[in-house]
């Protein structure tokens, strides 16, 4: 920016500069001429080597004084390198239902417990563990096996505690 005779600021007319990267975003001066992405990446890589190579080096001249420091480097070290770890895990989660099948069961849309109709995001979920749709949803409609009684006696004696005054001495 310059700044003209009147003292008002004046942007100076660049043509815009795409990514040394070649990603197909446009580049800044203040990002050595790379996308927000790529810079961000850049940063990241740059961080998590300087990590690494202390790291390797405190281990090999095994200092142990820097305990403090040495905290906020595996956490930051974890924090760069979950991404991977996503990437990672998620290849091999594609990989695994084509070689094996029996790891991950298929889920079937949810039904009624009673009259095995359809409920998807609108059904009810009952004490018993079963999901309802809305005419089968209070205890009384579907035989629910779950104890309200013993689970209202439970409650009130958590809430109501016995409280038992001493005896008076008869005069």
């Amino acid at each position: 920016m310059e700044q003209n005779e009147m003292g008002c600021q004046t942007q100076t007319s660049q043509a815009p500069v795409l990514c040394v990267n070649n990603c197909g975003f446009f580049g800044t001066a203040a990002t050595m001429n790379m996308c927000s992405k790529c810079y961000k990446d850049f940063v990241l890589k740059q961080d998590q080597a300087r990590l690494a190579a202390s790291s390797f080096e405190s281990i090999v001249n095994g200092n142990t004084s820097n305990e403090g420091e040495g905290d906020i480097a595996v956490t930051l070290e974890t924090k760069a390198v979950s991404p991977e770890v996503s990437v990672i895990s998620s290849q091999t989660s594609s990989e695994s239902p084509a070689g094996e099948g029996t790891e991950q069961v298929k889920e079937g849309p949810k039904r009624c417990g009673t009259c095995r109709k359809r409920v998807g995001l609108t059904g009810f979920n009952c004490r018993c563990g079963s999901i309802f749709c809305s005419i089968h949803r209070y205890s009384d409609k579907h035989d629910c096996p779950f104890d309200y009684r013993a689970a209202g006696q439970e409650a009130i004696a958590k809430a109501n505690p016995v409280v038992r005054a001493e005896k008076l001495d008869k005069i």
